[in-house]
């Protein structure tokens, strides 16, 4: 994670809400009354409103395991402090936000008297944005910063800050950020006025870094008021609930992004460039098992591309089985146009040095009960290997490729590509309606 170096033209202010588009309009005058100074470049491309709760970082800080800011960011430091609580907790050492552990962090903190439940730790959320997004954007972001502990109301910063400066008289291009601090209830209270801080006559993004809560009535408020909402199911506890919310948010007309689908765009050209062959394209109707490893601890990538290849070829889900175990295998039965009997499995693999992000695809394999068939594909991580799919026989008849992961798979990078895109994914949509209903048979 890298940021910016932001040169303030104000130093930033707490202010009442009330003051706080005054307070930009006063920075603004002041920066374009300076002496021999072109008048600088305002918000002029999108506004953004940043959810982000980071309530690992708040529970590390009050039990001690964590020192430095609360930034929403996961760096070293933080990995360094979630090992150490793992460890000291007799927890699985991940390294990583799992579920277990932030169950189990939450559990000590409420053990501690309420004035034992603070931290000194500086919370820097909202004071940094990064190069992905700032650098090429003239924006304005509003950060939701929620806190833990007693409700005292909600606290608003305001700056502006100026990433670029072409030359020594050039104008600056520069951002408006705003910061909101107060508990999930206090902030839940001024939905409206947030709502209202995004530019009417721009696009209007929310970066929603929590699984989506349309009980939620900040959620709903938010959701409501923007072109396009940016959620992440590598967060996702529950990705088979998440997933059905996020259905029943397409189909009430609100434009979602998921940060984790762009992740499997890799894997998806490979898949269709190894049937690209004219001879191997007659052959793809012949595909009748699918087999997808995944990094045990969240099944979404693995769901969501299952959904996407399905929904390609035409195949109606019929029955969905889960076996927990080491794997915590998924089989899910297909029909296929013409009537033949397809089957998926989904298998969880616990890897001993996991990456930043929990579910990255590992391997996949497709091929056919037909002997005849030239269809078996591999296609497997580079970081690794394709042993398990070839374990799984004729391997030598399969085309096999190993996947370099894009360059970049965090969520700001991510983010500053979807603030660049324009109008609904249509095939992730479809490919999300697939998913749910793969998801529904579990009722």
């Amino acid at each position: 994670m890298t940021t910016t170096p932001l040169v303030t033209l104000q130093q930033p202010k707490d202010i009442s809400l009330s003051e706080i588009e005054a307070e930009l309009s006063q920075i603004w005058r002041m920066q374009s009354g300076a002496k021999g100074m072109p008048a600088p470049t305002r918000a002029a491309t999108f506004s953004i409103v940043v959810y982000a709760p980071e309530e690992f970082q708040q529970l590390l800080a009050i039990l001690g395991f964590y020192t430095e800011e609360i930034d929403s960011y996961f760096g070293p430091s933080t990995k360094k402090a979630v090992l150490a609580a793992q460890k000291a907790l007799g927890l699985r050492m991940t390294g990583r936000f799992d579920p277990e552990t932030l169950a189990r962090l939450r559990e000590e903190v409420a053990k501690l008297p309420p004035e034992k439940r603070v931290f000194q730790n500086r919370d820097d959320r909202g004071s940094t944005i990064s190069d992905a997004i700032a650098v090429q954007n003239p924006c304005r972001v509003v950060t939701l910063a929620p806190t833990l502990g007693e409700d005292t109301g909600v606290t608003a910063q305001v700056s502006a800050y100026c990433p670029i400066q072409k030359g020594g008289n050039a104008a600056s291009i520069c951002g408006e950020y705003i910061t909101m601090k107060g508990t999930k209830e206090a902030l839940n209270r001024v939905g409206d006025l947030v709502a209202t801080l995004m530019i009417p006559s721009l696009p209007k993004f929310v970066w929603w870094k929590a699984t989506p809560n349309p009980e939620h009535e900040l959620f709903r408020k938010l959701a409501a008021a923007c072109n396009c909402l940016i959620l992440d199911s590598s967060y996702f506890t529950d990705p088979a609930m998440e997933f059905l919310k996020m259905q029943e948010l397409i189909e009430s007309d609100t434009y979602i992004a998921d940060l984790n689908w762009h992740r499997l765009s890799v894997w998806q050209e490979l898949a269709a460039a190894a049937f690209d062959p004219p001879e191997r394209r007659v052959a793809l109707a012949e595909v009748d098992k699918i087999t997808i490893d995944y990094e045990k601890g969240n099944p979404a990538q693995a769901y969501m591309y299952l959904g996407w290849f399905a929904s390609r070829l035409g195949w109606k889900p019929v029955s969905i089985t889960e076996t927990p175990g080491d794997y915590d295998i998924t089989t899910v039965m297909f029909k296929g146009p013409n009537g033949q009997d397809i089957h998926a499995e989904l298998a969880g693999v616990p890897i001993a040095d996991a990456g930043e992000i929990i579910g990255d695809l590992i391997g996949l394999r497709l091929s056919s009960s037909n002997a005849n068939a030239n269809c078996c594909t591999i296609l497997c991580s580079e970081t690794t290997g394709c042993m398990r799919m070839e374990a799984g026989g004729s391997a030598q008849n399969c085309r096999t490729e190993q996947v370099t992961a894009i360059n970049d798979q965090k969520a700001e990078f991510l983010v500053s590509q979807q603030l660049q895109r324009w109008g609904r994914d249509v095939l992730y949509e479809e490919s999300l309606a697939m998913t749910t209903s793969i998801l529904r048979l579990k009722a």
